[in-house]
């Protein structure tokens, strides 16, 4: 399985829907909230159906569980309290674990095999992405021998990422108004130099790992889609029919929301996008809004913060995460 990690509004979700287009390939959004999101609360699939109604994810939760309603929620969040959390990371990056976290490991990650496997299994597909992102789950499941784990590690400039994170946006997961979590510039910062961090640390435990730009996925997808396909160990590719290249504005719709992990408002129509690719429904189970866009989709860095975000607050962003944005090569004004 293929898990993308990094810090949220990276752009995960636009990259995991692109990658979910390559045969062979499912991609199930961020399962680290099914337990809650899905299971308990009965938000929204990405093809639009409450999760218990989808009928996907109830052949999934039959094959891994017998049902959903056999499996113990409240011990899944347990579980994780106690291993998948980033105070536990040095520890998980040992190359030996006591024995009682090595139990709670095995108990916490036969979840996450069991549900990986059903997926591939109801889904036919040999590839399974988890868009989790959280550093601290890719470290526990690193510890589980039924998992071939392979880490996609994603950046995005740090300013863009905290410019997002500042911005209110409405979750359409639920009928009732829920709007995504949001941190202050210096909040967000600190987060990026964390998660980033530790999955600097995790590629030097010898767990594969990709790092992959956000910039320059935009940049050249097809490039950065035949690297993440050699990586995760698909069939070479010989064209991408899904992305189009060249595209004119004015064949933005209005509609045509959120190339990155960021609101639907944030992309204006006269955006110019030098690639788009089109979309077909999924069943992510959670994620950024734009998990539910299907249909012609631009490709672009979305690079607003220039320009929307104060310098102030650039400065402070920049400041704080000056160490990593050197080593990622974001140093540059036109990085």
């Amino acid at each position: 399985m293929l898990y993308v990690g990094g810090l949220g509004r990276s752009g995960s979700t636009l990259i995991e829907r692109l990658i979910e287009q390559l045969p062979g390939v499912c991609a199930v959004g961020e399962l680290v909230h099914l337990w809650e999101r899905g299971v308990t609360e009965d938000e929204r699939c990405g093809c639009g159906e409450p999760f218990r109604q989808c009928p996907f994810w109830q052949q999934v939760g039959k094959a891994a569980f017998g049902g959903w309603d056999e499996v113990d929620v409240s011990r899944v969040a347990a579980l994780r309290s106690q291993v998948d959390r980033n105070r536990f990371i040095p520890a998980l990056a040992r190359r030996r674990v006591g024995p009682k976290m090595r139990q709670l490991l095995t108990e916490y990650t036969s979840y996450y095999a069991r549900l990986y496997a059903a997926v591939a299994a109801v889904s036919g597909c040999d590839l399974v992405v988890d868009s989790s992102k959280h550093a601290s789950l890719a470290y526990c499941l690193r510890w589980q021998p039924d998992i071939d784990l392979r880490v996609l590690h994603l950046i995005r400039d740090p300013r863009a990422v905290a410019y997002s994170w500042s911005r209110q946006v409405l979750r359409p997961d639920t009928d009732r108004p829920s709007y995504m979590t949001k941190y202050s510039p210096a909040t967000a910062a600190m987060q990026w130099n964390v998660q980033n961090a530790a999955f600097g640390l995790l590629a030097q435990t010898g767990c594969p790992l990709m790092r992959l730009r956000y910039e320059d996925f935009t940049g050249e997808p097809e490039l950065a889609l035949r690297r993440v396909a050699g990586f995760a160990g698909l069939p070479a590719q010989d064209s991408f029919p899904f992305l189009t290249a060249d595209m004119a504005p004015s064949d933005v719709a209005p509609s045509d929301v959120a190339p990155s992990d960021v609101a639907p408002s944030d992309v204006a129509p006269s955006d110019a996008a030098p690639w788009s690719a089109r979309l077909g429904g999924g069943h992510s189970v959670s994620g950024n809004p734009m998990r539910f866009t299907t249909g012609q989709v631009p490709i672009n860095r979305d690079e607003k913060w220039r320009t929307h975000m104060p310098e102030a607050q650039q400065r402070v962003v920049a400041a704080l995460t000056l160490p990593l944005m050197a080593r990622y090569g974001y140093l540059g004004a036109q990085s």
